[in-house]
C-alpha cells in the first residue's frame, strides 16, 4: 500500500480511529488494554504490508519470531559463548533470508560469467520482499543490543511483532533501534493533539515532497536516461540535477510522511534526513543523508572494527568497508558498489585529516544568509553529490561513464532538450520553493511549521501546498527505495 494512493488515504483514518477510539473509549482502562491496542497495530501492518503481497507476510513473520526468541536465549544462556552462539544464529538466519532474496541471482549470474557458463538453470529469479533490508537490519539490531546489554529482552511477543512491523516505517524506514521504539509499546500511549499536529504537518510536506517534485522531477529524467546516448550535454546535466531532486524528495518525502503517520499513533521515530543538501562537506553530507542506515553501520560495523581510533591503514579499510556495504546494502549491482567506492574516496581524506566533524551545525545558523564561502562549500558538495548520484541512478558502470562524458564535453554549452515546455515551465518555481522553505526551516524538523509570528501566513502555506498537490499529482507511484 502505497502513501500517496487513494488506498491508504481510507486505511489511514480508519486504522486512526479505530487506534484511539476503540481501545481508549470501548475498552477503556483494563489491563489489556495495551495488550490488544499492540495486537491491532500488528493486525493493520500486516494488513499495509500484505496488500502487495501476502506470502512475504510469512518472511517478516519469521523474521521477528526467531529474533525475539534469540532475545532470550541470549538472556539465559549460561556462558557468554552460548550467548554470542544464540546471536550469530540469529544474525546469520536474517542475513541469509536477505541475501536469497537480494543477492543469489547477482552472484551466481556474476560468478557465470566470470566462468563462462550459462546460469539460467541455476536462478531463482523470486520477486524482492518489499523493505527486507529494512526490517532485517531492524531485527538485527534488537538481537546485538540484547546481546551487549543494551537493552533488556522483552518476553512480550505481541509487543515484538508490532516493533518489527509497526506500518509507517515498515517498507522504507527509518530503520528504528529496539532501544528506542520498543520500549514505546510497552508502555500505555495516550492522545496528544500537538504531537498530531506536527505529524499532518509532516504527512503534507512528505506528500509534497514526493507527489509534486519526485514524481514529476522523474518524468524527465526517466526519459534522458533511457536515451542518455543521443542527448547534449547541458541536457544530461539538468538530468542529473532534477534526479538529485528526485532521489532526496522521493526518499525523505516518505520519511516524512512516516515519521508524521506514526506521530498520528502516539509513536516517536528518528529524524532520517536533515537538509543534506546545505551541507558543506561530504562528511557533513553523510550525517544528514539518511541517517539511520548511516549510523546503523557505524554502530554496529564501523565502531566494532576499531572506527577512527586505529592505525591509518585500517582507517582507510573500515572506511572503505562501511561505504562499500552501504552502496551493496541498496541493491545487486555493481553501479551501487562503485557508488559507495566512490564516496569513500571522498570521504577518506577529511577523516584522515580530522576534518570530518568540521561541521556539526547547521549552516549560517543564526543568519538568515550564508556567507560566500559556505555557499561556495555548499554548492562544491552539491556537485560531488549529483555526480555520485549518476552511477546510482544508471544501469551500468558503463552507461554511467558515457553519462558522465556525455555531460563535459562542448555541448555543455547548449541550449537543453526539452520535451514537453508546458510541463517543465514550472519546474523551477517548485524547486525554489522547495529550497527556500527547507533554507528557512532548517532548523526545525519540519519546514512548514511556522514561527508563531508568522502564524496567520499558516493555512496560506497548506492550502497552497494542497493546491499544488491536486495539480501536479499523477497516478500513484511507488517510491524509489522499495527496491531496496
Amino acid at each position: 500500500m502505497l502513501f500517496n494512493s487513494i488506498q491508504f488515504a481510507l486505511f489511514l483514518p480508519i486504522v486512526f480511529l479505530l487506534y484511539w477510539w476503540l481501545f481508549d473509549y470501548c475498552i477503556g482502562k483494563s489491563r489489556w488494554q495495551l495488550l490488544l491496542q499492540n495486537a491491532f497495530v500488528v493486525a493493520a501492518s500486516y494488513v499495509f504490508y500484505g496488500w502487495w503481497d501476502w506470502r512475504f507476510l510469512l518472511l517478516i513473520a519469521l523474521t521477528s519470531f526467531c529474533s525475539w526468541g534469540s532475545g532470550i536465549l541470549i538472556k539465559k544462556a549460561t556462558s557468554k559463548q552460548k550467548s554470542k552462539l544464540w546471536m550469530w544464529l540469529n544474525i546469520l538466519l536474517n542475513i541469509g533470508i536477505l541475501a536469497l532474496f537480494k543477492y543469489y541471482d547477482f552472484f551466481v549470474t556474476e560468478f557465470a560469467r566470470l566462468f563462462h557458463f550459462s546460469a539460467d538453470g541455476l536462478l531463482l529469479k523470486v520477486i524482492l520482499p518489499v523493505g527486507i533490508s529494512f526490517y532485517t537490519f531492524q531485527a538485527l539490531s534488537y538481537t546485538i543490543d540484547v546481546y551487549r546489554g543494551k537493552i533488556e529482552p522483552t518476553k512480550d511477543i505481541i509487543a515484538f511483532f508490532a516493533f518489527i512491523s509497526f506500518f509507517p516505517q515498515l517498507v522504507a524506514g527509518p530503520i528504528e533501534r529496539a532501544t528506542n521504539l520498543l520500549p514505546q509499546f510497552l508502555k500505555k500511549r495516550t492522545f496528544n493533539y500537538h504531537s498530531a499536529a506536527d505529524g499532518m504537518r509532516l504527512i503534507l510536506w512528505g506528500l509534497f515532497k514526493k507527489i509534486v517534485v519526485a514524481d514529476n522531477c522523474a518524468i524527465f529524467v526517466d526519459q534522458v536516461f533511457s536515451g542518455h546516448s543521443t542527448q547534449n550535454g547541458s541536457t544530461l546535466l539538468l538530468a542529473a540535477i532534477f534526479f538529485t531532486f528526485q532521489i532526496y524528495c522521493d526518499f525523505s518525502g516518505y520519511s516524512d510522511i512516516a515519521i508524521g503517520t506514526a506521530k498520528l499513533f502516539g509513536i516517536k521515530l528518528m529524524r532520517n534526513f536533515n537538509v543534506p543538501y546545505f551541507s558543506r562537506n561530504m562528511a557533513e553530507f553523510w550525517r544528514r543523508w539518511h541517517i539511520s542506515l548511516t549510523t546503523w553501520f557505524r554502530d554496529y560495523v564501523y565502531i566494532p572494527m576499531g572506527g577512527s581510533r586505529v592505525s591509518k591503514a585500517k582507517v582507510v579499510r573500515n572506511v572503505f568497508v562501511i561505504f562499500l556495504l552501504s552502496g551493496f546494502w541498496h541493491g545487486s549491482n555493481w553501479t551501487f558498489i562503485a557508488w559507495g567506492a566512490y564516496h569513500a574516496v571522498l570521504f577518506l581524506p577529511l577523516i584522515l585529516l580530522g576534518k570530518n566533524r568540521t561541521f556539526t551545525d547547521n549552516v549560517a545558523e543564526g543568519r538568515k544568509l550564508p556567507k560566500l564561502k559556505e555557499a561556495g562549500q555548499m554548492l562544491l558538495t552539491f556537485i560531488l553529490a549529483t555526480l555520485g548520484w549518476i552511477l546510482f541512478r544508471a544501469e551500468s558502470i558503463g552507461q554511467a561513464w558515457t553519462y558522465v562524458c556525455g555531460i563535459f564535453n562542448k555541448s555543455l554549452f547548449t541550449t537543453p532538450w526539452i520535451n514537453s515546455p508546458t510541463y517543465m515551465l514550472p519546474m523551477p518555481l517548485i524547486l525554489i520553493i522547495l529550497i527556500v522553505l527547507e533554507w528557512n526551516g532548517r532548523h526545525k524538523e519540519c519546514p512548514i511549521k511556522l514561527e508563531k509570528a508568522k502564524k496567520p501566513w499558516q493555512w496560506v502555506l497548506y492550502v497552497l501546498l494542497v493546491i499544488m498537490i491536486f495539480t501536479f499529482g499523477k497516478p500513484a507511484e511507488t517510491f524509489i527505495y522499495f527496491q531496496f
